[in-house]
């Protein structure tokens, strides 16, 4: 087993239950692991063995264009869209984090991780 990860994607994007949020937009960062048997891919030196992490890249950035009230709401879309279209993941986590949430308060971020395995 092995793992692949594509880390701090920044993507600006329209995410929230208040429609300033949906509105104006903010800043998010994803990030996201999967594993995989990677055994073969170290074996043969070729793309079509492992995970091809700029195909992730993508499902997040189309996943993320896509608003949502809520990150859990994102998240699970970006795994599912994950599984549906790289058949070697056999577990994913996708964290997705809002810069500078409007919350009240100095707070950085907040983030939703989620981890799902594959359903054999």
């Amino acid at each position: 087993m092995g793992i692949i990860k594509v880390e701090n994607i920044r993507i600006y994007a329209n995410h929230g239950c208040l429609s300033e949020e949906t509105t104006i937009g903010s800043d998010y960062l994803v990030n996201v692991v999967v594993s995989a048997d990677l055994k073969n891919a170290s074996l043969t030196d070729k793309l079509n063995d492992t995970i091809d992490y700029v195909r992730i890249n993508h499902i997040v950035k189309e996943e993320m264009k896509l608003p949502s009230k809520l990150l859990e709401h994102v998240g699970k879309r970006i795994i599912d869209k994950l599984f549906l279209e790289i058949s070697k993941a056999k577990k994913i986590t996708v964290s997705v984090s809002k810069i500078n949430p409007p919350i009240n308060g100095n707070v950085e971020k907040v983030t939703v991780t989620l981890k799902e395995k594959r359903q054999v």
